[in-house]
């Protein structure tokens, strides 16, 4: 009888615990989500310093009773400025966004807001992106929405436009406005 090596049967065992790994990342119910060690919890700390000449986001202001949308951008990145409309919008709409600054330089992240408008009720600045590990930020833009306590609530990784946006973030929106209406 064959002796069979067992440097013969690693490639099959390696590739059947890659298909296995593959298959259940494909069976999540939102493979594009990244998931969020932060959801039910308070948020991380914030930036120390504002925008120069904007107001700095304090924990005071996303304690402070109100649902808080917390969006990390920089100028440089495409996909911000895809969904910097979408920003007013909602500013427009009363809800209070802050905007995370990172990985930036000063003088480029006020030039863009000085030209497309600033929708931000508050600002942190982070050029090194310090803060935005702590709040597991992987890439520009991420948004997160806070309750009235400062809980993260929800977590939104990429650009808030079109059909991902309506399907994803506004219902979690929705759903966050419930449990502030609700008291919970």
């Amino acid at each position: 009888m064959a002796k069979i090596s067992p440097l013969m049967l690693a490639p099959p065992v390696v590739f059947a615990a890659l298909a296995g790994l593959f298959f259940v990342g494909m069976m999540r119910d939102n493979p594009n989500e990244l998931p969020s060690t932060f959801i039910g919890r308070p948020a991380p700390p914030l930036p120390q310093a504002p925008l120069p000449g904007t107001p700095l986001l304090t924990r005071d202001d996303i304690e402070a009773g109100e649902i808080t949308i917390v969006n990390y951008w920089a100028s440089w990145c495409p996909p911000c400025r895809a969904e910097h409309p979408t920003l007013h919008a909602l500013a427009n709409q009363g809800y209070r966004v802050a905007g995370l600054n990172f990985r930036d330089e000063a003088d480029n992240a006020l030039s863009y807001l000085a030209d497309e408008g600033d929708p931000f009720f508050a600002t942190g600045f982070d050029p090194r992106g310090r803060t935005s590990i702590d709040w597991g930020v992987t890439a520009p833009p991420e948004t997160f929405i806070l309750d009235g306590e400062g809980t993260v609530l929800f977590r939104f990784t990429g650009p808030m436009v079109g059909s991902d946006y309506e399907q994803r973030f506004l219902p979690a929106l929705r759903e966050a406005e419930a449990l502030e209406a609700s008291g919970s």
